[in-house]
């Protein structure tokens, strides 16, 4: 048995491993690499193995660091199933689908200014044709349920609590008479969270993929979200300027949408108009609505008590481009939730386009924002930024709140695999992290029992 690390190798996006066992190859994830441009451009395009010889895809979750190359790998021949959850399945119906549109007009936007320079035109990665031909390979799963994608292997998905329908990977794996049992962590969600079931520990595993983005980080506690938004409303209000939210369309989206409902509830702000501006958000939240087995007893309870909690008074899902466009002529104050998460594409880059040099406003930064994005620019608070290649004076005021990751942190995922059992961990591989996070990551985890842990390289290739 050999594994074969691709993508998230030294890095956090663009998951993508190789299992090999029994003469098959199973490849678990196959996300996209956000980053720098031209790099981005070229990784997407060029897999590191034949997409024709995999024979079975596992996916994690339907994030599209994790996800989203999936329709480049059947585009380039991929011809087997792409196992997930329910829940999964139905995010991935809509990603796929917004990412190719999204591409579409990106490059349709920048070709304009590229015909007139006499420039090569580019082509989208995918088209919305291609994501449809992709999303028909799904295979939906539920939680807990033995299936074998291939006779060599037994698997399972159990809830990750990282967003809906994320799974923990639990493999076993036979070869010439020997079984192991793999466990891939995808992303490990947190304990406590709004809305979703906390992670389930998988017991006696024998090799461990584990996620490192937060390995060397520890987060604030959640309360301190609420608080930190009741504040900045009570800011625009004064300012009567605007709140600019890049988010993930699944899982922070909704999170934000139910603290704000919270906050509203309790009486604790204005009601000042929220827009989630992203046809994608809106799609996933109904799926989110949808797949209520998924969410824990407090989500269930303020459905029962308090009405439902992705809907609320001053709470607008905007669909059409001129409704988007709209909001920019529109006075504050408002709060405009929208995607990409690391704002590197969609209507958000639009929205910081026409509102990033106003000192009234703030960009609110509640996720991860990956080494060379536009949303880690602004997370650093870049004085000067581009966005569709002009250059913007930064004079928006930029608070970054951790608090909202959907990843554990160092703490709690040590926390977890103490749960799961280190002892019987024969080797650990730390993948989906930045350069800062990977030594003190692997020496917390050697420091909780596991034997050997390593940081595999694009491309390195390990016999279990």
């Amino acid at each position: 048995m050999r594994l074969t690390f691709h993508g998230a190798a030294q890095e956090v996006t663009g998951s993508a491993h190789i299992l090999e066992v029994g003469g098959k190859k199973i490849l678990l994830d196959c996300g996209l690499y956000q980053g720098k441009r031209k790099e981005a451009f070229e990784k997407n395009r060029q897999f590191p193995y034949d997409p024709a010889s995999i024979d079975v895809v596992l996916l994690s979750h339907a994030h599209m660091d994790h996800s989203g190359n999936l329709p480049t790998l059947v585009k380039k021949g991929f011809k087997g199933k792409i196992w997930c959850t329910d829940a999964t399945a139905d995010l991935c119906q809509i990603m796929f689908k917004d990412c190719a549109h999204i591409q579409e007009l990106d490059v349709a936007y920048v070709n304009k200014k590229r015909a007139k320079q006499g420039q090569k035109l580019f082509e989208p990665l995918y088209t919305v044709e291609d994501a449809q031909i992709a999303a028909e390979r799904l295979s939906q799963v539920q939680y807990a349920q033995t299936f074998s994608p291939v006779a060599e292997l037994e698997v399972s998905f159990h809830d990750a609590g990282h967003i809906l329908g994320s799974a923990f990977t639990d493999i076993i794996a036979s070869e010439d008479g020997r079984r192991v049992k793999i466990m891939y962590t995808g992303d490990i969600g947190r304990r406590n969270i709004p809305i979703l079931q906390d992670p389930v520990p998988i017991k006696d595993i024998d090799y461990l993929i584990t996620e490192s983005t937060y390995g060397n980080k520890l987060h604030p506690p959640a309360e301190d979200v609420k608080g930190k938004l009741e504040e900045l409303i009570h800011t625009i209000c004064r300012t009567k300027g605007k709140i600019i939210i890049p988010a993930f369309s699944i899982g922070r989206t909704q999170m934000l949408v139910y603290m704000l409902n919270k906050l509203y509830i309790e009486g604790r702000i204005s009601k000042v108009p929220v827009y989630v501006d992203s046809p994608l958000s809106s799609a996933a939240t109904a799926v989110y609505d949808k797949h209520q087995e998924c969410w824990d007893q407090e989500a269930k309870h303020f459905l029962l008590n308090e009405g439902k909690p992705f809907s609320f008074g001053t709470l607008h899902y905007t669909e059409s481009v001129d409704e988007s466009k709209h909001l920019n002529d529109m006075p504050g104050p408002m709060i405009i939730i929208s995607a990409s998460g690391m704002a590197e594409a969609g209507r958000i880059l639009h929205h910081l386009k026409e509102n990033i040099s106003y000192e009234k406003n703030i960009i609110m930064i509640v996720g991860y924002m990956a080494e060379n994005t536009l949303g880690r620019r602004i997370a650093d608070k870049a004085k000067v930024v581009k966005i569709f290649g002009e250059e913007f004076v930064r004079r928006a005021q930029v608070e970054v709140v951790g608090a909202l990751s959907a990843h554990a942190d160092r703490d709690e995922m040590l926390e977890y695999f103490e749960k799961c059992g280190t002892k019987s961990i024969e080797h650990a591989f730390c993948v989906h992290g930045d350069d800062g996070a990977f030594e003190p990551f692997t020496k917390a985890l050697t420091g909780i029992g596991m034997k050997n842990v390593s940081v595999p390289k694009s491309g390195e290739s390990f016999e279990i």
